[in-house]
């Protein structure tokens, strides 16, 4: 038992913010307990008495599994990031974005809260060599508020004088 928090509700609350594994281990042996925690967003449920050795293999097996999903997908709260087909949903929902926008908008998720000029953005995207402008990050940037204000988000801040981050 978790003082003053119900586990249920701790997990639901945890599952919407982060992607990562979440294991129960309790006391609790009935299979309804059992469908309900795998049901709030559990990935393992673990029921008391338990070996050292067999939660260690458990917890072993789903990081295995993370680090194999984790190439795969990016999930932060409503947006999930489809990395291999890039694509970009919204609460299950596929956003229509080109191939630059999509780019702009996986960088700045994946390095959430860290600012970053529009050179640096471009630089990630084209690389070096690329002979344009930098200014197309903007207009990028512009394009992506817009489609996103369309289904009432904005993550990509502004940081006056500097450039922009995903909050």
């Amino acid at each position: 038992m978790m003082p003053n928090v119900d586990g249920l509700q701790f997990c639901h609350e945890i599952r919407n913010q982060v992607d990562c594994p979440i294991l129960f281990i309790t006391a609790k042996t009935q299979e309804a307990d059992i469908v309900q925690g795998l049901s709030y967003g559990a990935d393992d449920y673990i029921c008391k008495p338990f070996g050292v050795k067999e939660l260690q293999a458990r917890v072993a097996a789903h990081l295995r599994r993370e680090h194999r999903e984790r190439h795969h997908k990016l999930s932060l709260g409503e947006f999930q990031f489809d990395l291999s087909a890039q694509e970009l949903y919204i609460e299950n929902q596929l956003l229509d974005l080109t191939k630059s926008e999509y780019g702009i908008c996986q960088f700045l998720a994946e390095n959430k809260g860290q600012v970053f000029s529009k050179e640096q953005i471009y630089t990630h995207l084209y690389g070096y060599e690329d002979k344009g402008s930098p200014a197309a990050v903007a207009e990028h940037i512009k394009n992506i508020r817009a489609k996103l204000k369309e289904v009432g988000q904005n993550p990509i801040e502004t940081v006056w004088g500097i450039g922009y981050k995903w909050h």
